[in-house]
């Protein structure tokens, strides 16, 4: 390969010389940079990179599956003859493939044969990881047997998908370039997501030791990068970069850095650690903003300890509901001991609310938790309105009796019952034109059910959301109203609780405007899409304007879950883009 390190070089040299010098970032494939110089003059390294992947997406069936055969398989026939690309060969060496055990070598030789037999292409991964520092064998064997699970159309995309990230990594690699905020934020995440309640995946609930811990760490990276900090009485990290003008206004961000239960690294900590790595450069540059910068480490959002979401941005709009501090968790402990004992002091959490008269508004960054980016190939998207929710608990009572002597005319079966009704909340929200549009039954028992008992009794929740409050109250109003119809005809009584009515939270379109020409200048074309998740940014939306960035998922946009993940290049991107944003920030017209 020739080595050319700048940007500018490629922009200028002649077709030949730019297919020539691209010739290894896709294996075997000259003819991804032969059309992609096309759309030269690129701007930036990242617009670049989505031009060639462009390429890819927007080739033939035949074109792909040529590109995808063209890779050698893991530790495969190529690798042992020698006869691997030499970026391969980096590659496979980094992740150790070339260090197999005997067992290790014949589990990866069994999965490239059933791979190959059930696909008709060979496995492809990018070894080097999300991180670019390299995938252990073990997780290479991990992913691959799950993966060997998938259907063809979905391992078709992942293939392409993987084959971008080595192209990625690849053309980093011929520039010289390190995406360096993405590459801060990657470690920090993995640094903080290695404490967990349990020995099982991440859990970090409120209030635990791996919560207090990962809290401190939060506020030292923050003092590290130049602000002022705190741990407010409800267990907030609240960092302050000033502005030289002491009567500025604030602009916050943030995000959340409690889990779920065998959680993932990303969901909230990267809102909290991109904007801290932003913070440092600045700080390292000796560059101030016009304006206060407030970054808040929100300490609960998910509920699981104390059943109570969204406790640490509730505080910050001054709606902190007090009585809550009377919850117990599963060991009995309430959640006013628990904040005791952690240091804090529960009756100054009212005073910890902000006055909307001196915020400017608020940008919350949040991995996607979906696949929408990812299934069209781009970095980021700019959220326009963050989903409302409504949740029902249903317990439908039928009548229990003997499965083998009660006529099939003649039962009051509410398991039967639950089932059509949720079919037809599937129905409902699949038919509506609104993409935002979901139903979920998350939880379906028959409470003390047995093999020979038709069931007397059926319990299960109900969430539907969207991100236009309308189009999610038609379609409660639709189930709700087939929930009494199904159970009148089946002569089965029905006992319906909300437990949650969320609103929507629109996200501010001068926000978004300002975003929306940020991302455009890091060289993506800017995406707009919905939030189906809550996030902080709904609750500080009742105090201030708000907007959100989301970055891609990858591993099919999976969240809460270990496979949850994102690249380091994808997080650099976003940094990019939330860093141009705060540099051009003007307030509100």
């Amino acid at each position: 390969m020739i080595q050319m390190t700048t940007l500018e070089q490629l922009n200028s040299a002649d077709v030949q010389t730019f297919v020539s010098t691209l010739h290894g970032i896709y294996e075997h494939s000259p003819w991804i940079p032969e059309r992609a110089a096309a759309q030269r003059p690129f701007a930036n390294i990242t617009a670049l990179k989505l031009a060639m992947q462009a390429v890819v997406s927007n080739a033939t069936r035949e074109e792909q599956l040529g590109l995808i055969r063209a890779h050698p398989e893991l530790a495969g026939k190529a690798a042992i003859s020698g006869e691997l690309t030499v970026e391969s060969t980096g590659e496979q060496a980094k992740a150790g493939l070339h260090n197999c055990s005997p067992e290790e070598f014949a589990t990866l030789q069994k999965l490239n044969r059933d791979y190959n037999k059930k696909f008709g292409f060979p496995f492809i991964l990018a070894v080097k990881g999300a991180d670019g520092q390299g995938l252990t064998r073990q997780a290479i064997i991990a992913t691959f047997t799950r993966r060997l699970k998938n259907q063809f159309d979905d391992e078709l995309g992942e293939a392409l998908r993987q084959i971008g990230r080595i192209a990625e990594m690849r053309t980093n690699d011929l520039l010289g370039y390190t995406p360096q905020l993405g590459k801060t934020i990657m470690q920090w995440a993995e640094q903080i997501g290695a404490w967990s309640d349990d020995d099982n995946g991440l859990t970090c609930a409120y209030m635990t030791d791996a919560h207090r811990r990962t809290a401190t760490q939060i506020a030292a990276w923050m003092r590290e990068a130049g602000m002022q900090v705190e741990i407010d009485a409800v267990g907030n990290v609240v960092g302050r970069y000033l502005s030289d003008n002491p009567a500025a206004k604030t602009l916050m961000t943030g995000s959340h850095y409690d889990t779920v239960r065998n959680g993932g690294k990303y969901d909230g900590r990267e809102g909290i650690l991109l904007p801290i790595a932003i913070v440092k450069h600045l700080h390292e540059r000796g560059e101030k903003l016009p304006f206060h910068f407030e970054i808040v480490g929100f300490s609960e959002e998910e509920g699981v300890r104390f059943k109570s979401t969204f406790l640490g941005s509730n505080a910050i709009i001054g709606q902190f509901n007090m009585e809550l501090l009377n919850n117990l968790d599963r060991d009995g402990i309430s959640m006013r001991d628990a904040l005791l004992k952690a240091g804090h002091d529960p009756a100054a959490i009212p005073a910890i609310a902000r006055n909307p008269a001196d915020l400017l508004g608020y940008v919350e960054v949040h991995i996607e938790q979906g696949p929408v980016l990812l299934q069209r190939d781009l970095p980021v998207g700019i959220v326009t309105s963050i989903a409302g929710s409504c949740r029902y608990m249903v317990q439908l009572k039928g009548v229990a009796s003997h499965s083998g002597t009660t006529p099939m005319s003649m039962r009051k079966d509410a398991a039967a019952a639950a089932a059509e009704i949720l079919l037809y909340v599937e129905q409902r929200c699949s038919q509506d034109q609104h993409a935002s549009l979901v139903g979920t039954v998350g939880q379906l028992q028959v409470p003390n059910g047995s093999t020979n008992v038709i069931p007397g009794a059926c319990v299960f929740s109900l969430d539907i959301r969207a991100a236009d409050d309308t189009v999610r109250d038609a379609a409660v109003e639709d189930v709700l109203r087939h929930i009494e119809t199904v159970c009148e005809r089946r002569c089965v009584e029905a006992n319906i609780e909300k437990m949650v009515s969320a609103p929507a939270a629109p996200c501010a379109s001068w926000l978004m405007e300002q975003l929306s020409a940020a991302t455009e200048r890091a060289g993506v074309k800017p995406f707009k899409l919905a939030s189906g998740a809550g996030h902080d940014a709904m609750t500080i939306a009742k105090i201030t304007d708000v907007a959100m960035l989301f970055t891609r998922c990858g591993n099919g946009g999976i969240s809460h879950n270990p496979l949850e993940t994102m690249t380091a290049d994808d997080a650099e991107v976003s940094a990019q883009i939330l860093l141009d944003f705060l540099r051009r920030f003007t307030s509100k017209p």
